[in-house]
């Protein structure tokens, strides 16, 4: 039997994670800064009075470039991916990280995951190093 590791890292995206209030979303987009890598906008904002520990993100393509459900969804969901199994480098756990995080696809084609997955990276670097 292999035995546990003490300091397992944790891989899922729940439901703390997802920015859902209307609130926290009005917030981030009037207040918020932004940097970008193309094809992704990330609009971030630190909160500082918040008990919040993790930073919760939103993911959202544009009805205007795609025009099917299924597109869109396929893209969020691949950003979501990206993010969920990245997250750690960026917003190492036990570190108090209040960002609220809005990933905007404004390509009008789909590239590959992997293209977008260093995309989002890149995305997530620039945020890491221009915010301190």
């Amino acid at each position: 039997m292999a035995e546990k590791e003490e300091h397992t890292q944790r891989f899922t995206f729940g439901r703390e994670e997802k920015l859902k209030s209307k609130k926290l979303i009005e917030l981030l987009f009037s207040k918020g800064k932004a940097v970008s890598s193309n094809p992704i906008r990330l609009i971030y904002l630190l909160q500082d009075n918040t008990g919040q520990a993790k930073p919760q993100a939103l993911f959202s393509v544009s009805k205007r470039n795609f025009k099917k459900a299924v597109d869109r969804n396929r893209l969020k969901r691949q950003m979501r991916e990206a993010y969920r199994l990245n997250r750690n480098l960026y917003f190492p756990e036990g570190e108090k990280n209040a960002y609220l995080l809005a990933f905007i696809y404004v390509a009008k084609e789909k590239i590959p995951y992997e293209i977008l997955e260093k995309k989002l990276n890149l995305a997530l670097e620039r945020l890491k190093t221009g915010s301190k």
